[in-house]
């Protein structure tokens, strides 16, 4: 690890804190539904959106206790996905398609619309030459306002289950998804599209430019003849015709208001098939270094509202504490994976490896106006959190370099995580130390003054291990049928690679692709979608019977028996039991992809 990308590393975590702690009060205020300084004007909107979704108008008739919570949560994801489903399959004869682009096949439109409604962002389709301009605003945007700010309603709702006692509400799901995207999410997305269009970000409704070139291409293509089918010469080989290109179709549209909340919402869509690596998204070092901190900001952010909420500012310290120790460990190693050379240069002799290595190591994939540290960072902090948006290609990283973003995503994505669902996912994990530890002296685990007894073990359970079954079956299933081969671009270790990942990444709502996998077939569309589907919901509704079940209990006083849960012991403790807890399940499928990959590159 070169002093460029621990400078790199420093930079970016002193940034995230100055920013996290502030934006950390304002989410408190939204999550306990006190009024946000500098937006009052805004609660006469907020007002008229909590009528049109019959909520009641005094504060205190707004409780649901945790079913209610969840029923509406799931309806209203499920219309969602219902309606993108259909604006894809419509779109041909909707507006704002300038470029008359069909409709979307129904595996594919299936796939995505489960993809943006859980936050996961998989895209199996290139986005300028599949989606209209009004599909990308009006079904794929607002899903990622939408499914972000599902994620921190879940959050607030865990939070209400430590801070209240003997109450049997959590809140409110539609004053909480409201109040998410009103304060925090919209503002937030608003400033932060307004500085990516300064970087150099498009933000049009113009049609697609083609545009001539300064150097022409010279290409050839096989010939066919008037019945469609390839011209045979007499050896039976397939005859091409030379042809040249002189013009280039630039690709338009409302990029800059798509990018923002892709970040803020750890959502990870891009509006290109080429995602953050590609110039319109990505243009330039500095919107690259504001991505990555667009990404955790509101992660991080939560773990302060988390500490505030409850009444004692040192327990967001400590989650956050546990996050970036995880973080900085795993980063650390993809740092340093990236920069070495591969092992096959040596044979190259002395001069030409000290060369290559001088180059900086591993630049496949990745480019050149990042570098290696910046793609390597990126590709660590969407991979930590629920974010799919790339500006490298992980299928091009060294076995090890790709491994850890692999890890990263099993972890369960609480790193830091999505938003809402880093928090509620390493909160899980908290549950599940102080029931470790309360093994381990022979007393009943508290957690927070509040009694961690056999139900919510039992859910807590269910959360942990939904998405490692969904992902190791889900593996399991494709190696072993020739429709899930079939899509696989390299042989060997590399391709089993290929396929744990996007299973990896679709049933922990991530979104990011290793990029050699052909999934965009009915047979991956189907089996992801519901990776994702399951993968998001089926640890929501444990999660929320865990907060109800909490907020029924009293809060217990702290006494000389009690575990303290602020201080580095439990930081540590945290720390192991994400860990154990969440890698063991995969190190046998990564014993068969990247370890096997790392140590062919030695094989002679």
């Amino acid at each position: 690890m070169n002093s460029q990308s621990f400078m790199l590393l420093a930079v970016f975590l002193a940034a995230l804190l100055a920013l996290a702690w502030p934006l950390g009060i304002v989410l408190a205020r939204v999550g306990d539904g006190g009024r946000v300084p500098g937006f009052g004007w805004l609660a006469r909107v907020e007002n008229l959106l909590y009528r049109a979704a019959g909520v009641p108008p005094k504060a205190g008739e707004r409780g649901q206790g945790w079913r209610s919570y969840a029923v509406a949560l799931l309806i209203f994801n499920g219309v969602g996905a219902m309606f993108v489903y259909a604006l894809q399959r419509l779109q041909a004869w909707l507006p704002l398609n300038p470029q008359g682009l069909g409709n979307i096949s129904p595996d594919s439109a299936f796939n995505t619309a489960v993809s943006f409604v859980s936050n996961t962002n998989w895209q199996g389709y290139g986005g300028e030459q599949a989606m209209s301009y009004l599909t990308q605003m009006l079904a794929l945007t607002c899903q990622n306002f939408f499914s972000a700010a599902t994620g921190m309603a879940v959050a607030y709702a865990l939070i209400r289950g430590f801070s209240f006692r003997s109450a049997k509400s959590i809140g409110n799901f539609w004053v909480d998804i409201t109040r998410s995207t009103l304060y925090v999410l919209l503002p937030l997305s608003l400033l932060f599209s307004v500085f990516l269009m300064g970087q150099g970000v498009i933000q049009n409704f113009s049609a697609y430019q083609d545009v001539t070139l300064l150097d022409q291409v010279a290409y050839s293509v096989p010939k066919t003849g008037a019945d469609g089918q390839p011209v045979l010469d007499q050896a039976g080989q397939p005859v091409t015709e030379a042809m040249t290109a002189t013009t280039q179709t630039i690709a338009m549209g409302p990029v800059a208001s798509q990018e923002a909340i892709k970040m803020l919402g750890t959502n990870g869509g891009g509006f290109f098939n080429a995602n953050s690596a590609h110039p319109y998204e990505n243009p330039t070092a500095l919107s690259n270094f504001m991505q990555m901190l667009a990404i955790f900001i509101i992660p991080a952010g939560l773990c302060f509202a988390f500490g505030r909420m409850v009444g004692d500012r040192r327990q967001g310290w400590a989650v956050l504490g546990a996050m970036t120790l995880l973080f900085v460990a795993t980063t650390v190693v993809v740092l340093v994976a990236e920069q070495q050379a591969h092992p096959a240069l040596q044979a190259l002799g002395v001069d030409q490896a000290m060369s290559a290595l001088q180059a900086g190591g591993n630049m496949e994939g990745k480019e050149t106006r990042f570098g290696i540290s910046a793609s390597a960072l990126f590709a660590a902090v969407t991979t930590a959190a629920s974010c799919g948006a790339v500006n490298a290609m992980h299928d091009s990283f060294t076995p090890v370099g790709g491994m850890i973003p692999m890890l990263l995503i099993q972890f369960g994505e609480v790193i830091f995580g999505g938003v809402g669902s880093g928090l509620y996912g390493m909160l899980v994990f908290a549950i599940m130390a102080v029931f470790i530890a309360g093994l381990m002296i022979g007393r009943t685990p508290e957690y927070l003054g509040k009694k961690i007894q056999a139900y919510e073990m039992k859910m807590t359970s269910i959360a942990i291990l939904v998405t490692p079954i969904l992902v190791l079956s889900g593996t399991a299933v494709a190696v072993m049928l020739d429709v899930g081969k079939a899509g696989i671009a390299n042989p060997g270790a590399h391709g089993f690679s290929e396929i744990l990942y996007a299973f990896s990444s679709a049933a922990n709502n991530n979104g990011s692709a290793f990029a050699g996998l052909s999934a965009n077939t009915p047979f991956y569309n189907t089996m992801l979608a519901v990776a994702m589907w399951f993968g998001r919901f089926a640890v929501i509704v444990p999660i929320l019977a865990i907060a109800g079940s909490l907020a029924g209990k009293q809060r217990l006083q702290a006494n000389a028996g009690t575990m303290p849960t602020h201080g580095p012991m439990f930081v540590g403790l945290l720390v192991g039991v994400v860990a154990l807890v969440g890698v063991l399940n995969y190190v046998p499928a990564l014993a068969l992809g990247p370890m096997v990959e790392h140590l062919q590159l030695f094989d002679k």
